[in-house]
């Protein structure tokens, strides 16, 4: 039997195999079985399910601006939404994701960190934050529309300058074929090879009231650094984080609304008198075109009804204990769906212990640190500290002698994500001390858990040391010599 024969059976059984119904075994002719995966199944379970639709890319593109704006929304006026987004922000950026260059040389490496310090607060193009706070405000953006552009230019003295721009900013509707391989798609230009080549980007913001807001430019791929963080090989543009709990957020707030109002109606008790008669003895008030009674009880009153009188006051529903679980239920499930411990997000420490809230950190923490390094650093960052070096450089305000012939040694960087809080300090640093001792990890590894650069470290611990002594200071139940101390 030759290959083109055995390719055949195969897929002749794989057919057979992934067919509708049921089909008989081989070698058993009465048994019969039914689809492998009962996902893929067809029956009155699957009715009106929204699972056909378009291909992951072809939604993604189509779909994507209504995302955003329907994000924004629950964002500006949902109070889960909002408390979500700010829980991504600080556990991505905090007060900041910082480069430490790697440099093999000690001064070279000094002087790289410490230019870009001083760079940091002429880093935005607007002049409204420093270089962190574009990561925070990015990382913002990703999280509600998908994706943040940076636009990287350069001022008159050569130094670089960042500015942020909105996911609106770049052309979406924009799809041109550009012959040759090359396209446009959604106003990402692409090279023959499927590569970036540019951006198609509005003159203005959209949304201000100026002239010119249709006019576009041409950015080259270099000069745009795109933040967004991919779930399909392929992927052009980024989906709003929002969208897997999007009508779950919209339902949640509706059902909110509808119980505050329930409890607004329960709290208007009303009295009714019934009075066979009509003259509504004991009870002083007017009455209303219906021959109704309007009055009202003060605090201590006391009225005597007629014979055959009686009164009756109304019992409103009130929120019942199923309520209030559906309705945490529901938040635990948006939670969950945006990627945020349901405590983070909602305050609710109430049903927490040690163990519970450290399981539940450790796991989003997890997911936080793969987010820093595979997106915010190496979409982001990195290409801001590379640019960044190289144009100081280039304008000689670093010396960097070999820069020409091998420039990866200056820009080469370790990125210090901040410092994360923990539960119970004392057991985790515990923990650490026994771990180094055992070589079981390196101090390294622990200084740039907790957000901080070892060799900047060691360096304020010495200077700290050599203070303390120079003044005579004890600290930590170990005594500093005194001058007086060593000159004797």
């Amino acid at each position: 039997m030759n290959f083109r024969t055995i390719l055949s059976s195969l897929t002749g059984r794989a057919a057979l195999a992934a067919g509708g119904g049921r089909r008989a075994v081989v070698g058993a002719p009465s048994a019969t079985f039914a689809r492998g995966y009962e996902g893929a199944g067809g029956g009155r379970r699957w009715r009106g399910f929204g699972g056909a639709g378009l291909p992951p890319l072809a939604a993604q593109i189509a779909q994507r601006g209504t995302l955003a704006q329907r994000a924004r929304h629950l964002v500006q006026n949902n109070a889960l939404a909002c408390a979500g987004v700010e829980a991504w922000v600080s556990a991505l950026v905090g007060t900041g994701i910082k480069p430490q260059s790697t440099h093999p040389d000690p001064t070279t490496r000094a002087a790289l960190n410490a230019a870009w310090e001083r760079w940091t607060d002429a880093a935005d193009a607007d002049g409204l934050s420093d270089a962190y706070g574009q990561q925070g405000l990015a990382a913002r953006r990703m999280v509600i529309d998908g994706e943040a552009f940076a636009a990287l230019s350069h001022a008159t003295d050569g130094a670089l300058r960042i500015r942020l721009m909105d996911a609106d900013q770049i052309d979406g509707a924009l799809h041109r074929d550009l012959g040759d391989g090359a396209r446009v798609v959604s106003g990402i230009e692409l090279d023959a090879a499927g590569r970036r080549a540019a951006f198609h980007v509005y003159r203005e913001r959209p949304g201000l009231p100026l002239g010119g807001a249709l006019d576009t430019l041409r950015l080259p791929a270099a000069d745009v650094a795109h933040l967004f963080s991919p779930v399909v090989a392929g992927q052009l543009r980024g989906v709003s984080w929002f969208a897997p709990v999007m009508v779950k957020l919209a339902d949640l707030d509706s059902a909110m609304d509808a119980q505050l109002m329930r409890q607004k109606v329960a709290a208007l008790l009303a009295g009714f008198v019934i009075d066979p008669d009509g003259t509504a003895g004991g009870f002083e008030g007017e009455r209303d075109g219906a021959g109704n009674l309007e009055g009202g009880l003060e605090p201590g009153t006391l009225k005597v009804l007629a014979p055959g009188q009686d009164i009756r006051f109304s019992d409103p529903a009130k929120v019942g204990a199923e309520v209030i679980s559906f309705l945490t239920v529901s938040a635990r499930e948006i939670a969950a769906g945006l990627g945020v411990p349901y405590e983070t997000m909602t305050g609710d420490l109430s049903g927490v212990n040690y163990s519970s809230i450290r399981t539940g950190l450790v796991a989003f923490r997890r997911r936080v640190e793969a987010l820093q390094h595979h997106v915010l650093v190496f979409q982001h960052c990195r290409p801001i500290w590379r640019r960044f070096v190289t144009a100081e450089v280039l304008s000689g305000r670093l010396a960097a002698p070999g820069f020409e012939r091998d420039p990866e040694p200056f820009l080469a960087a370790r990125w210090i994500t901040p410092r994360t809080e923990w539960v119970d300090p004392a057991k985790d640093v515990g923990a650490e001390i026994a771990a180094i001792g055992a070589g079981l990890m390196s101090r390294r590894e622990v200084v740039a858990a907790r957000g901080y650069d070892l060799e900047a470290l060691d360096a304020e611990i010495a200077a700290d040391n050599a203070r303390a002594a120079t003044l005579g200071l004890s600290f930590g139940g170990t005594a500093a010599p005194s001058s007086s101390e060593e000159a004797a």
